[in-house]
C-alpha cells in the first residue's frame, strides 16, 4: 500500500490502494491500476489504460492510450507501448474443456511496440521493434524489427548495412575489415563462353584451415537461421546460389551484409553473434568452418553472449 503518494494520478484516474506505483509516474484520465499491480518509477500511463493485478511494469515505461495489460504480462525498463496495442493472455478463453491458465508475456528492456499491434503470449527481446499493426505470434529476438501478419523479421536495429559485393569495387573489399572484424573476400573468378568458375584455394584465400563444411538450402524466406555465436569456430560464408542477408554482431557493433554472388565470401570471426535471414527461394549457402562440430563451442542465448563478450 502507498503510504506516501509520490506519483501523479489524474482526478479521473484510479489507482487502487494495494497497487504499487513508483515516484514520478503519471496516471492519466480514465486509467485504472488494480490492486496487486506493480508500476515502476517515471512511467506514463495514458488515457484509457488498464493494468490488471499481477502485471509488472519497470521504470520509464510509456503506455499510450487504449492499452489493456492483463495478468501474466511483464514489461521491463524503457519500453514504449503504442496506442491501442492488444495483448492476450489466455489461449482458450471461456472454454469448459480447458481451465483458465494465463500465459506469460515478457516485453524486454528498451523494446518498442507500434500502434495497433497484437501481441500473443510471447517474449519480445531487448531493444526489439514491433511495427504498427503487426500480429506477433512467436518470440522476437533482441534488436529484431518485425512487421506483418504474422509478424516476420524485416531488419535489425542499428545494423550498419554493407552494400552488395557486386556494387563495391573489388579493390576496396579485400583487407577491409568491418567494425565487428567481419571481412568480405573477393574469390578469384573466371568467365568464358563455357560459363563461370570460382576458385577457393585453401592455403591462400581463407584466413583459417578448414575442418568442416556444410550448406543450407530450401530455407523459407520468413525463417531465420544462426542466432548463435562460437567461442572458437571461425566461418567463411559463400552464397553459391541466390541471396541472403547476414548480421554480424560483436556486442558493440552490428553489421549487415548482403551475399548475392558466389564471387565473394564473408569471414565470420569467432566470438561474434551471427544471423542469416531474408533467404531467396533459390538460396544455397556454403559454410566453411575452422572447427569440427562441438556443442560446447556454441553460445545460443544473446544475454549469455553479452556476458561472454565482457570477459574476453
Amino acid at each position: 500500500m502507498n503510504d506516501k503518494v509520490e506519483y501523479f494520478c489524474h482526478p479521473a484516474g484510479i489507482v487502487e490502494p494495494r497497487a504499487k506505483v513508483g515516484k514520478e509516474t503519471r496516471v492519466w484520465a480514465w486509467a485504472h491500476v488494480l490492486n496487486g499491480a506493480i508500476v515502476g518509477e517515471d512511467c506514463n500511463l495514458c488515457d484509457h489504460t488498464f493494468v490488471e493485478s499481477g502485471v509488472r511494469i519497470g521504470d520509464r515505461v510509456t503506455v499510450k492510450c487504449g492499452v489493456y495489460l492483463w495478468d501474466g504480462i511483464t514489461i521491463e525498463d524503457d519500453v514504449f507501448v503504442g496506442p491501442s496495442v492488444t495483448f492476450t493472455n489466455d489461449k482458450f478463453p471461456r472454454s469448459k474443456q480447458y481451465p483458465t491458465t494465463y500465459s506469460r508475456t515478457k516485453i524486454s528492456k528498451g523494446a518498442s511496440i507500434g500502434a495497433n499491434a497484437t501481441i500473443l503470449p510471447v517474449t519480445i527481446g531487448a531493444h526489439a521493434m514491433v511495427g504498427a499493426g503487426a500480429v506477433v505470434t512467436r518470440d522476437v529476438p533482441p534488436y529484431a524489427i518485425v512487421n506483418g501478419n504474422p509478424a516476420r523479421i524485416v531488419g535489425y536495429v542499428n545494423a550498419q548495412k554493407i552494400n552488395s559485393p557486386v556494387d563495391i569495387p573489388r579493390s576496396k573489399i579485400v583487407d577491409t575489415p568491418m567494425p565487428t572484424g567481419a571481412r568480405l573476400y573477393a574469390i578469384p573468378s573466371f568467365s568464358d563462353v563455357r560459363g563461370d568458375l570460382s576458385v577457393v584455394e585453401l592455403n591462400k584465400l581463407l584466413p583459417f584451415s578448414i575442418s568442416r563444411l556444410f550448406y543450407t538450402y530450401g530455407i523459407d524466406s520468413a525463417e531465420v537461421r544462426g542466432e548463435h555465436a562460437h567461442k572458437a569456430c571461425e566461418q567463411f560464408l559463400i552464397a553459391v546460389h541466390g541471396s541472403l542477408h547476414v548480421i554480424v554482431d560483436d556486442a558493440k557493433h552490428r553489421d549487415e551484409f548482403t551475399l548475392d554472388t558466389p564471387t565473394f565470401g564473408l569471414h565470420l570471426p569467432a566470438g561474434c553473434w551471427g544471423i542469416q535471414y531474408k533467404h531467396s527461394p533459390d538460396c544455397v549457402l556454403l559454410v566453411l568452418a575452422s572447427e569440427e562440430y562441438d556443442a560446447t563451442d556454441y553460445i545460443r542465448n544473446y544475454d549469455d553472449f553479452l556476458a561472454y563478450r565482457k570477459n574476453i
